[in-house]
């Protein structure tokens, strides 16, 4: 359970350690309103996908009890294709030293001419291997978007407590 408290407590009021565990994927992350661990804070993040730099404005809810952090877009590069994106993060503890992470991407494009988010499930994905990668914990990912299920797995063992 330790390595499951630890990478939510990254998701849910240590975002300002994200960039330190990949610095190549999110160049900043800042409080715009709020604070680092209030719910419904707002956040402005600077990142890379594909290529391309991006900025997001965030709103943060919280569900403490159930170990889930919801980003939900306000402004930024995501809102030219979609009416609405949210990102649901829920972590799980499998044994002592192991977790899931749910990653559920929940969109509504602006038409159907839209390409489904797959370049920012990717980036999901790997953002959160990086975060792994720092923190030394072994976790399964179950990523869904939609309908569409992907599971993926690998073994690290130990817990650092500082990404830096």
């Amino acid at each position: 359970m330790v390595a499951a408290d630890r990478f939510f407590c990254i998701l849910r009021r240590e975002n300002h350690q994200i960039p330190n565990a990949a610095s190549e994927k999110v160049h900043n992350v800042e409080v715009h309103e709020g604070d680092w661990e209030a719910h419904g804070s707002i956040k402005l993040w600077k990142y890379t996908v594909e290529g391309k730099e991006e900025i997001l404005k965030e709103k943060v809810l919280v569900d403490d009890a159930n170990k889930s952090v919801i980003f939900v877009a306000l402004e930024g590069h995501v809102m030219e294709e979609f009416k609405s994106y949210k990102i649901i993060y829920k972590v799980a503890p499998k044994t002592d030293e192991s977790s899931m992470v749910k990653i559920t991407l929940d969109y509504e494009k602006l038409n159907e001419n839209i390409p489904d988010p797959n370049k920012y499930l990717q980036f999901l994905v790997n953002l959160v291997k990086d975060i792994e990668s720092h923190l030394i914990i072994s976790l399964n990912f179950v990523v869904y978007i939609s309908s569409f299920v992907c599971a993926l797995s690998w073994d690290h063992g130990g817990c650092i407590e500082d990404l830096n």
